[in-house]
């Protein structure tokens, strides 16, 4: 296991409306750190994406302190915590020793992209969640079947373009980075923050956060051995018998624009967002409500925070909506 930075100011597990540290939590088989930003309302967990940390999610966790108590968590083999093989199972154990760890009675659980697909799975083990969110939680494009539109060539050419972009990306993050190549990432980091109207400062901290020295300069974790686990996890994944069997409130937020980086698959991810809306469209669960956000793409945590703040907010207050009556019965007829 990976040495984990704990030198982090600890607050007590119940922080109430005044806690704001760090913390590790160790109740489970890999240490966990957290953040507790406070706040006097529910509790609430708040789960970044693969490649990032709790600080990539400080924004929106400030715009959503005035309702929750909100916890932010360094997933196993981010941030500071600790390395770990990657399971779903185990992530949800990791976040259910935070649960205990900290007291957190009920906590909502909200996510985006990685995070989005543990706050799905996490409703799915636990029904008596008062809501969980996703937001643009969705696993790896891989089945040409899901590609909706595309020929099935066409679309086995593409995946298997895909899949070479993700093996070059993944390599150049296991080389070590010297000194000018984190100045220049530092800036970039700096770049987007004023690009997103942000604070420089989370940006800065969620790439340091990442940060660890190896031989040659630092390297950005997560490690080149879990980052291919969560390949083939997410490929795996297919989270729409959850989105039918789930039986907490359940919000999903889709992005409906390609990042830059993705516009080189354009043609793939249209395809992949047409056939997930598809299947959505024969989801009847009255637990689930899916909303398709005009004009966003899957970095709408940066975009858009305010935005998904109140789309959070107003779904976890609505609570569980009651199922539509069922039709009365027809009296039977004469025989």
């Amino acid at each position: 296991m990976a040495d984990v930075n704990t030198d982090v100011n600890i607050v007590d597990g119940d922080a109430g409306a005044t806690g704001h540290g760090e913390r590790t939590v160790t109740a489970g088989p890999v240490p966990i750190a957290v953040r507790d930003h406070g706040g006097s309302g529910p509790p609430l967990l708040l789960l970044h994406g693969a490649g990032g940390n709790l600080a990539t999610m400080t924004t929106l966790a400030g715009l959503l302190r005035p309702t929750h108590r909100v916890v932010t968590v360094d997933l196993r083999g981010h941030g500071r915590s600790g390395d770990g093989p990657w399971s779903w199972d185990a992530a949800l154990d990791d976040l259910a020793a935070v649960v205990d760890e900290l007291r957190l009675a009920r906590p909502a659980v909200v996510g985006h992209s990685l995070g989005g697909m543990l706050a799905a799975l996490w409703a799915a083990r636990h029904p008596e969640c008062p809501g969980a969110v996703n937001l643009d939680g969705n696993p790896t494009p891989a089945r040409p079947e899901d590609l909706a539109g595309l020929p099935p060539a066409r679309a086995a050419a593409e995946l298997a373009r895909l899949r070479e972009t993700f093996a070059a990306i993944s390599a150049g993050l296991a080389r070590p980075l010297d000194a000018a190549q984190v100045e220049a990432a530092l800036a970039g980091q700096r770049a987007l923050a004023r690009r997103y109207g942000a604070a420089e400062q989370p940006w800065v901290e969620g790439f340091t956060r990442n940060l660890v020295p190896v031989d040659g300069g630092s390297r950005l974790r997560p490690h080149p051995e879990l980052t291919d686990q969560l390949r083939v996890a997410m490929e795996t994944l297919d989270l729409v018998p959850v989105y039918r069997d789930v039986r907490c409130p359940l919000l999903l937020v889709l992005a409906t624009e390609n990042l830059p980086e993705q516009e080189a698959f354009a043609e793939l991810y249209a395809a992949h967002r047409r056939g997930l809306a598809r299947r959505l469209e024969a989801v009847d669960n009255p637990a689930l409500r899916v909303v398709h956000l005009a004009g966003a793409s899957h970095a709408m945590v940066a975009e858009r925070p305010a935005e998904l703040a109140a789309l959070v907010t107003d779904f976890l207050a609505a609570g569980p909506q009651e199922p539509p009556p069922a039709p009365p019965a027809t009296p039977a007829g004469p025989f």
